[in-house]
């Protein structure tokens, strides 16, 4: 029987998406042997605890500059020997040396369908622009912030009544089915960073990754 892929979870919050994989993963395929915390308040840390899983808390105000404190995270990370590391809500802007000691083995999930809305407030943002759909993706990591190549997007519509913290709501229960897919379709190694990009069972996904429409 093959050995579980090895994942390392990094949060800073409420980690929902961390609770969603810990539902969803099949632990035949993949094992969340760490979450780590730039918090000491990450309720993500309750969940892991409560799902049995090691924590560690390494609060990024400790450390005197952003190359010194992901030194010091990628030592924490490489304890647990991974072999794929997940962003679930990190709020930290990662240093280029940290991305590149993970190349290809770093995924991340965002809020806005990529390459729209970069950065935080895309919710309102996408409202502000009246887009006629919106949703999130997951891509992996690359020094570009929020740029790398795209995995899979979940697309929602803008309703028409829609606010900020409604049009969330939908797209955070959308996150909560395509991440643990993208974590699947990599622990079982159907999920590759190529020289072509993303590559989902030896293809090249397309510039937007593949698409689940609800």
């Amino acid at each position: 029987m093959p050995t579980p892929c090895n994942v390392v979870v990094l949060l800073s919050g409420s980690g929902s998406n961390l609770q969603a994989l810990i539902d969803k993963l099949d632990p035949g395929s993949a094992r969340i042997s760490a979450v780590i915390s730039n918090r000491a308040d990450a309720y993500g840390l309750e969940r892991a605890k409560a799902a049995g899983i090691a924590t560690n808390l390494l609060d990024h105000r400790q450390y005197d500059s952003r190359e010194s404190f992901d030194a010091a995270l990628i030592e924490a990370i490489d304890a647990h020997k991974p072999q794929l590391v997940v962003l679930a809500g990190f709020m930290r802007i990662l240093s280029a040396d940290f991305v590149r000691h993970y190349a290809g083995r770093l995924l991340n999930i965002h809020p806005s369908l990529l390459p729209k809305y970069k950065g935080l407030h895309t919710h309102q943002r996408a409202l502000d622009a009246k887009d006629a759909e919106h949703g999130c993706s997951v891509h992996f990591v690359t020094e570009e912030l929020d740029g790398g190549p795209l995995v899979v997007q979940a697309v929602v519509p803008v309703n028409a009544d829609d606010s900020a913290a409604s049009l969330a709501e939908r797209v955070h229960r959308l996150e909560h089915q395509i991440y643990p897919l993208a974590v699947s379709w990599f622990a079982d190694q159907r999920l590759h960073l190529g020289p072509q990009g993303a590559m989902l069972d030896g293809k090249p996904l397309a510039t937007t990754g593949y698409i689940f429409r609800t």
